[in-house]
């Protein structure tokens, strides 16, 4: 993992403007050479989180998921959305109004500057033509999960009523807090999903993280099945390590992508494993292969 960008880097790096807004000339070798695509089965809407390639540029990683097929690429900010559209790309989950992973909805001296960051944001993402936009609980700082609970809605109140007016869904992230992201406190589907139903709106979801949820809760299938109402996207990894989906690791992608389109999902499934083999780009078409069912 210390040849990549963690991801907390790069989304600070992306919020604060300095993801590259357009592409040099030459572009890297590896974007240019042939790969013939296989087709794929059309269950799945296939997506990639962009940090995971940090070290391509933005648009190099585009004609490269075009080739494997996904439509999308998630975690992209309003300065990069143009690239998207120039290469037939969906931003699946949009970025750019949280301040960090850290300092969210649950902790009232940061609504001000959510409230702004949000009700700016999300006329931007309906504009542009997409529909959801991440979001974060934040660390719990000591809170017990009835004050993480209310402050959070009585902050997500404050613009999901904007969210509604432009059909836009505020996606919150579950984080595991046990390696990852220790004190985060929207950590088990059951946390975020009892935050759904306070909220009471169709413009708040969870982003279910496979990777994050295997380590918190495990049961993921049952999970999924449980709480799939509350779930408008999700995320992979290997687990233990982060890695790539294949053998090595614990979880068995196909009968998870499975239970998934069984719950009758057709939103965006999107790869968010770090490649640790050095031919990166096969990894996400293996993946991709993995989670074709």
């Amino acid at each position: 993992m210390s040849e990549e960008l963690s991801r907390r880097t790069a989304l600070k790096s992306i919020v604060a403007g300095t993801a590259a807004l357009g592409v040099s000339a030459a572009l890297p070798s590896f974007a240019l050479e042939p790969y013939k695509s296989t087709a794929l089965k059309g269950n799945v809407n296939h997506s990639v989180c962009r940090w995971c390639f940090g070290g391509m540029e933005l648009e190099a990683l585009c004609i490269e998921a075009k080739k494997i097929g996904l439509k999308a690429i998630d975690l992209v900010g309003p300065a990069d959305w143009h690239i998207l559209k120039k290469h037939g790309l969906y931003s699946s989950m949009c970025n750019g109004a949280e301040i960090n992973l850290v300092d969210g909805w649950n902790d009232p001296k940061f609504h001000a500057t959510l409230i702004k960051n949000y009700s700016e944001m999300i006329p931007k993402v309906a504009e542009a033509g997409y529909t959801q936009l991440i979001c974060f609980s934040g660390n719990r700082r000591g809170k017990d999960d009835e004050t993480g609970w209310n402050n959070c809605v009585e902050g997500l109140k404050q613009v999901i009523g904007i969210a509604e007016k432009h059909n836009v869904v505020l996606v919150m992230e579950l984080l595991n807090s046990k390696v990852d992201h220790k004190d985060y406190q929207c950590d088990t589907t059951a946390w975020g999903a009892e935050l759904a139903k306070r909220l009471g709106s169709e413009n708040f979801k969870l982003l279910y993280d496979i990777y994050h949820m295997q380590i918190d809760e495990g049961n993921v299938i049952a999970n999924i099945n449980k709480y799939h109402q509350y779930i408008s996207h999700y995320h992979t990894a290997g687990v233990p390590g982060r890695n790539e989906i294949d053998d090595t690791q614990e979880l068995f992608y196909p009968a998870i992508i499975k239970a998934i389109l069984a719950t009758g999902f057709k939103g965006y499934l999107a790869q968010e494993f770090i490649p640790r083999y050095k031919d990166k780009l096969k990894s996400l078409r293996d993946a991709v292969n993995i989670c074709d069912v």
